[in-house]
């Protein structure tokens, strides 16, 4: 469908303001309807944009006008749609922003519903492509007009199948977690479902969405492989992309307010009394606990990906229903049947399903945190290999807190997730890794998570001149001294494993001793070399 399609269609009434002909022979992609002042993120090439202009206002109007239609030039946005309702007319410095960067551009009378266009937009692509689709005409026209609703993925899978009667369909991500199911088909646990989607039993079509990142992806699965024609296949594939692009580029209510919570709590000063309270309530999460909070790193080649790596992996631990970009949701307990089996998954606690919320936001060092409220219990580690392994080449890292009882203890938990997450980076550089700050019980472990800058500092003031190894007297020094403590401060012990006579050893020490200033007599020496030894 090409844009001078839709506007000499009689039923919508579309009044061109401005276009050139070679313009209007542009292909028609898709529909997106917004009123954010930047819409870049949210159009891809080839879309036809609706706007009711609320952006829109008489103060500083030609500006404005110029941001958003030079946004609309880069996304590659076919046409623009302006409607008329909101002030009575298209404003003038709109059209001539749109002449200027050569986007056509249409009024849209205030009687005609939004849902008319997009509606008409989607038929009639489905209708052109009619001949190499196996789906029935009348589930293509039910698909249309889903998508043009924005239905959810479990809205889309169903209309697909209807016809086939009792077929088992699916939509995984690739960790396992099952986002949409037919009616009627048998719960699998994550880790079942990725096993089934890599072994080639059944069948399995990637869903290519723009705009996802590897952990959000979809995976249409027909256990059955002769369950479905492929061309039948390949085409809700189609129709679920579509309904993963809405989902992720409709705007969220909650991404602002969950950054926001972040910086409160990742402050320096304490906030002030009934801030935290204030922001729990503008994320969605109730202002009593307990709580979790998780910090998650998908590394600096992949921007923007931990927020949706961290949200997954609640997912498929079963805290979550729904997440889409930073947004908060609430939980639908899984039945028994899906809990079976799956190490992600936490049993029902007495009294009925859980009731869970999460805030998925993003940290200024470019970490994503989540904090988590409703039951404390569970086990983010038991699936987070099935997590990271969506994206086997990239390493994770990760770090959870205690749970703690009221939002007094939010800044703590946040100080020490982040801190088990220093220490996963540190202790597990090349590896995938998650850890626990309550799992940090020894001293290695706790020094970890101390900033590398930090450590450096630590151990060349400590150890001094022992750090001059490029020369040979001194590497020994340095030597003894981690056998002598690794020893526990035997003499005999450190002459029997460094092949010396003790006497030496005495020799040694004592010279340590002098470029160091600490006394190996004294636990609280001994405690700080050991330290520094652990920082270098």
């Amino acid at each position: 469908m090409h844009v001078e399609h839709l506007l000499g269609d009689a039923s919508l009434g579309l009044r061109l303001l401005w276009a050139e002909d070679a313009l209007l022979r542009r292909e028609i992609s898709g529909v997106t309807v917004t009123d954010l002042e930047d819409p870049a993120r949210f159009v891809r090439p080839g879309e036809v944009v609706l706007s009711g202009l609320v952006w829109w206002s008489p103060d500083g109007a030609p500006g404005k006008a110029e941001r958003f239609v030079s946004a609309l030039r880069d996304a590659g946005a076919a046409a623009l749609l302006a409607g008329e309702e909101t002030h009575g007319d298209v404003p003038d410095d709109l059209v001539e922003a749109c002449a200027r960067h050569r986007v056509p551009v249409a009024g849209v009378p205030a009687h005609i519903m939004f849902r008319a266009i997009t509606d008409t937009v989607y038929l009639r692509q489905w209708g052109e492509l009619s001949r190499h689709h196996a789906l029935p005409e009348n589930a293509r026209v039910r698909l249309s007009r889903l998508l043009a609703q924005q239905a959810g993925p479990d809205a889309v899978l169903a209309a697909a199948f209807a016809h086939l009667g009792g077929t088992a369909a699916y939509v995984f991500t690739p960790s396992g977690r099952t986002v949409a199911a037919t009616a009627g088909a048998p719960a699998v646990p994550a880790a079942q479902a990725v096993a089934l989607a890599a072994d080639g039993t059944g069948v399995t079509v990637a869903v290519e969405s723009g705009g996802v990142t590897p952990y959000q992806r979809w995976l249409l699965y027909l256990p059955d492989a002769d369950g479905a024609p492929p061309r039948m296949l390949h085409e809700v594939a189609t129709a679920l992309s579509r309904c993963q692009e809405t989902a992720v580029r409709r705007p969220s209510p909650g991404h602002r307010a969950a950054d926001e919570l972040g910086a409160l709590l990742a402050a320096h000063d304490a906030p002030e009394d009934g801030a935290v309270e204030a922001a729990l309530r503008r994320c969605g999460l109730p202002e009593s606990g307990p709580y979790r909070v998780v910090v998650a790193d998908a590394g600096p080649r992949r921007p923007g990906a931990a927020e949706s790596l961290i949200a997954e992996q609640l997912f498929a631990e079963g805290a979550l229903a729904e997440v889409a970009g930073h947004v908060t949701a609430p939980v639908v307990d899984r039945t028994a049947d899906a809990r079976a089996g799956d190490p992600g998954a936490d049993a029902a606690p007495a009294g009925g399903p859980r009731e869970e919320t999460a805030a998925v936001g993003r940290l200024r060092d470019g970490s994503a945190f989540a904090v988590l409220a409703g039951s404390p219990a569970g086990r983010l580690g038991d699936v987070w290999q099935l997590v990271g392994g969506c994206v086997p080449d990239a390493v994770l890292h990760g770090g959870t807190a205690a749970p703690v009882a009221g939002p007094e203890g939010l800044a703590g938990a946040l100080a020490q997730a982040r801190y088990a997450l220093s220490a996963a980076r540190k202790g597990a550089p090349g590896t995938s890794k998650l850890i626990d700050a309550t799992s940090l019980t020894s001293l290695d472990g706790l020094l970890a998570g101390v900033p590398a800058e930090v450590r450096r500092a630590f151990s060349a003031k400590v150890l001094g001149p022992l750090l001059d190894t490029g020369r040979p007297p001194i590497a020994a020094l340095l030597d003894t001294l981690e056998t002598f403590l690794a020893c526990d401060g035997s003499w005999a012990r450190t002459a029997q494993v460094l092949h010396l006579h003790v006497n030496t050893v005495h020799y040694r020490v004592e010279r340590i001793e002098r470029l160091t200033g600490r006394d190996l007599s004294r636990l609280a020496d001994r405690l700080d070399l050991w330290a520094a030894l652990l920082c270098r």
